[in-house]
């Protein structure tokens, strides 16, 4: 019992963690692996240990003694004993189920399915939803290729399946709580030499950063069975691109890349001329707009979802065929469209990697992320890589605003969503704005928001560019390379501008609408400023006072309280200059 010590742990696995005691900083960067953040109010944040949590943490070497280690060395009070028995448990769940080849030749190729765990053999063989999935194997039936190795048990305890319902078992298996360790050979795809220059073609020497390296290593491993696949987790500002380009060096060959949106599409384009030495003619680009399959093709998510109506196929998926990738680059993974994933889950023999800023999805589908895409292989603090001045110092801050009286009786008469939009639209969020953009006239500033005919106003009594969907791509490059360039000082964006793009000067945001409350948007948007510069960036939020907002506002920033940051609440536009 220590009394200085930061952390409470909780017999209903909850962690409260003291954010004034001496050690809180140490204790919330060694609680990243393995626990999630619930809750961030002033004094006392809530984290709570999950399963995929603790599994993400095996999957990367983070062991459940380390987890226990954490928890004891933190600890205000003694670890309810309930605790380090739950994590042990827990934990080794992951790799009590094994995918393993087989050495038997069939018509259609098959894998074998092998469990340490008699409860968990004979849990799956009863379920229903497997029963067209899975075969039962008898003891000595199991062929597979040598240095394979079987434990006893496993060699009881296994099921036969086709190939092609890897991705599918996985899935299912993960629902009912049984995560699979997957160590079965990737396939290696077309060879194409990838090498990184060590001076770009703008003439600035480049280097890859050593967390960058360590990131693409912990994804490629020794390019044996059970690597090759996983999500890695980086700040925005961090360098993900040029992590996905160390790893294309790694494993020499074709790529697939598919993110966010056509300027981000040209972003990567742009980035690897810039930083390989690959050709115009080796990259392809596949759009709304272009449709060109090279062997590295960068695609949006837009495009591989489109379809004519919601009973037709989706015509684009063929692309995942077109070559023999040996790499796909999932970028902003935590955005993955759900439709994705039936293709996901069919491409389990190519290494892919998902890059993401956080693994919060708003639709709860972090488990498909994991058994799909793959587990956590890699993450680092934000405040960590602060520090060492890899990405920008950032200040958090909260304005908030009343709301005209003549709105109140419309605001307190209306449905959820109505509020939520009346709320976002206070006219006095325009002219606090434009008083933050000439109070800060040394600053490159963003204003990002969600409703467009805001963010019109905004940029037509500001006298500045706006970004939004219906902004055509040339013209959107444009606007972000004189951004870039220091052609004009003040941008408004729309939330196209969320994701996956590069814009290292910006220094000040001000956030004057949100999509509800978004933890990955907030996320993002103070990404947009945390590029390293000289200066102290900053991000404002607009809010309405005694409003959804507040509460929407509350839980965008719990995943930014988690890395360490908090927001300063402003009330008095005095404060403000």
């Amino acid at each position: 019992m220590n009394y200085e010590n930061p952390l409470i742990v909780q017999g209903d696995r909850t962690l409260l963690l003291d954010v004034h005691a001496p050690l809180a900083d140490e204790c919330r960067n060694d609680l990243i692996p393995f626990a999630e953040l619930e809750r961030s109010p002033e004094h006392l944040h809530t984290y709570r240990l999950s399963p995929l949590s603790l599994w993400n943490a095996a999957s990367a070497g983070f062991t459940a003694d380390d987890a226990v280690a954490v928890l004891e060395k933190y600890a205000r009070y003694d670890v309810p004993a309930s605790i380090p028995v739950w994590i042990r448990e827990v934990s080794g769940r992951f790799g009590a189920l094994r995918i393993v080849p087989a050495a038997v030749e069939y018509e259609t190729p098959v894998l074998y399915l092998v469990s340490k765990s008699p409860f968990a053999f004979r849990e799956i063989s009863h379920l229903k939803s497997f029963k067209e999935l899975l075969v039962p194997l008898q003891p000595g039936d199991l062929q597979v290729p040598d240095g394979v190795e079987l434990s006893d048990d496993e060699k009881k305890y296994a099921f036969m399946f086709q190939l092609t319902n890897r991705g599918t078992i996985k899935q299912k298996l993960l629902d009912i709580s049984w995560p699979v360790k997957d160590e079965v050979q990737l396939a290696d795809g077309e060879p194409l030499e990838i090498k990184l220059r060590e001076i770009c073609e703008s003439g600035v020497p480049f280097n890859v950063r050593d967390y960058q390296v360590n990131a693409a290593k912990a994804l490629v491993g020794d390019k044996r069975a059970g690597t090759g696949f996983g999500t890695i987790v980086l700040p925005c500002g961090a360098g993900k691109t040029i992590v996905g380009m160390e790893i294309m060096s790694l494993l020499q060959t074709s790529t697939l890349i598919v993110t966010t949106n056509i300027s981000a599409v040209h972003q990567w384009m742009n980035e690897l001329l810039d930083k390989t030495e690959l050709t115009q003619d080796q990259i392809g680009e596949y759009s709304g707009e272009n449709k060109v399959i090279k062997p590295v093709t960068v695609a949006t998510y837009q495009v591989l979802t489109w379809r004519s109506d919601e009973q037709s196929p989706y015509p684009h998926f063929s692309i995942f065929h077109e070559r023999p990738w040996g790499l796909i680059i999932y970028d902003e993974v935590h955005m993955l469209p759900a439709p994705v994933f039936r293709v996901v889950a069919e491409l389990q023999a190519v290494r892919r990697v998902g890059l993401t800023a956080t693994l919060v999805r708003e639709d709860g589908c972090q488990g498909h992320v994991f058994s799909l895409v793959g587990p956590k292989r890699y993450d680092v603090p934000w405040k960590e890589l602060e520090r060492t001045g890899w990405i920008a110092s950032a200040e958090c801050i909260e304005v908030r605003l009343d709301l005209p009286y003549a709105q109140e009786l419309d605001y307190a008469v209306s449905t959820a969503r109505e509020k939520h939009k009346i709320a976002s639209n206070n006219p006095v969020k325009i002219d606090i704005c434009k008083k933050i953009i000439e109070g800060n006239p040394e600053d490159k500033i963003l204003v990002i928001g969600q409703y467009i005919e805001q963010l019109e106003t905004i940029a037509r009594e500001t006298g500045t560019p706006i970004i939004t969907g219906k902004t055509p791509t040339a013209e959107r490059d444009r606007i972000y390379k004189d951004f870039r360039d220091g052609k004009i000082r003040v941008l408004v964006v729309s939330k196209v501008a969320n994701f996956a793009i590069d814009l290292p000067d910006a220094s000040l945001a001000i956030q004057v609408s949100g999509t509800f409350g978004s933890r990955q948007e907030e996320a993002q948007r103070l990404g947009r400023i945390l590029r390293p510069k000289e200066r102290k960036s900053r991000f404002f939020t607009l809010i309405t006072r005694n409003t959804v907002e507040e509460e929407f506002g509350s839980n965008r920033q719990k995943f930014l309280a988690e890395q360490g940051y908090s927001y300063r609440i402003i009330r008095e536009l005095e404060e403000l200059l």
